[in-house]
């Protein structure tokens, strides 16, 4: 039985906040923040594409009164993305590397707040557990299919529509 889309989701907050408080603590001279930052590049990258792809067009088509919340979240999606596209290019050494991935971590944080405070709720109210397992099997299955690096093509794209539109 696949599970619930809003569980699995929020698994990958709960990951991606691990991650964040692990950056804040580490000393920034440290060769551990380049490698948390391409950590939280790859769940990034997986998680924006499996929502983009899945979850927000599902429940835009299920909960039309939600229309508003889903484009903000596809925008809020395309800021991470852009940012995670500069980030994936840079080192530690670079004197804007700390700064550029604290203001990821702070616009993702401000996003999975959202997400879980507002969001998920409503989701929650208009879908019942059976709609949410089927959206949380297609959220597992586009998982498999996604891109693990803002580099591979379909993560590429995904950042040029986003750019584009």
């Amino acid at each position: 039985m696949s599970r619930d889309a809003i569980v699995l989701l929020k698994e990958d907050h709960k990951e991606l906040r691990s991650l964040f408080r692990e950056f804040r603590r580490s000393s920034t001279t440290s060769r551990r923040q380049e490698t948390l930052v391409g950590r939280m590049i790859e769940l990034l990258t997986v998680h924006t594409y499996v929502e983009n792809e899945v979850m927000y067009p599902r429940v835009r088509a299920l909960l039309p009164e939600l229309e508003d919340d889903v484009l903000e979240s596809f925008e809020e999606h395309h800021v991470a993305d852009l940012l995670v596209v500069e980030l994936a290019a840079m080192d530690r050494s670079d004197e804007r590397f700390v700064a550029k991935a604290t203001v990821l971590i702070e616009n993702v944080e401000h996003h999975v707040e959202e997400e879980e405070q507002d969001w998920f709720p409503k989701v929650r109210a208009g879908l019942s557990r059976t709609v949410l397992r089927e959206i949380g099997q297609e959220l597992e299955e586009a998982r498999e299919r996604a891109p693990r690096h803002p580099s591979q093509p379909s993560a590429l794209k995904k950042t040029v529509d986003a750019v584009l539109s």
